[in-house]
């Protein structure tokens, strides 16, 4: 397995619209003793207080939203474009980690990159320290539309900002 290189984050060239969106991404929220991986399509990257930072949401039935609550590190990691990693992602997106080990049932393998945990195949990990936390709550849509079709059961996500500490690439 090729070994990662630190780099900047101001050095990635890859859209951020479809790392995330169309290609999704894994999260895994805290330390290799204790974490636990879940993909995600919704999120971003961008400035904010001057620092680089990702944002991700997680609703509080998710098995990860107590590794991301409990721990103050989380990974955000990118795969090459391949049909096997899209199928991983998948189940990563669909099954709990209450009921499965995710990363035996995927064959991944987690290593620790500075303070975060990540699976050893991604193409790019980015490390991020919390800087944030809230609920999204409903008075606070001002597109009353997307409620519906995103919240029928009226489970919101939290919203974490990260402050990208670290990336790495292959």
């Amino acid at each position: 397995m090729t070994e990662f290189i630190q780099c900047s984050p101001y050095e990635l060239t890859q859209n951020p619209f479809s790392l995330i969106g169309k290609d999704w991404a894994l999260l895994t929220g805290g330390t290799l003793g204790s974490c636990n991986p879940m993909t995600v399509s919704w999120g971003g990257l961008g400035i904010l207080w001057n620092k680089p930072v990702a944002t991700v949401y997680v609703r509080p039935q998710r098995h990860t939203f107590g590794f991301m609550e409990s721990h103050h590190t989380f990974t955000l990691s990118f795969f090459e474009n391949d049909p096997e990693y899209r199928k991983m992602l998948a189940f990563c997106g669909k099954e709990s980690g209450r009921t499965v080990n995710k990363w035996e049932a995927c064959g991944l393998h987690p290593i620790t990159l500075d303070s975060g945990a990540a699976p050893a195949e991604a193409s790019l990990v980015l490390v991020c320290r919390k800087l944030y936390a809230q609920d999204l709550k409903e008075e606070c849509f001002v597109e009353r539309s997307v409620i519906e079709p995103n919240y029928p059961d009226k489970d919101f996500h939290r919203m974490y900002i990260g402050e990208i500490v670290a990336s790495y690439k292959r």
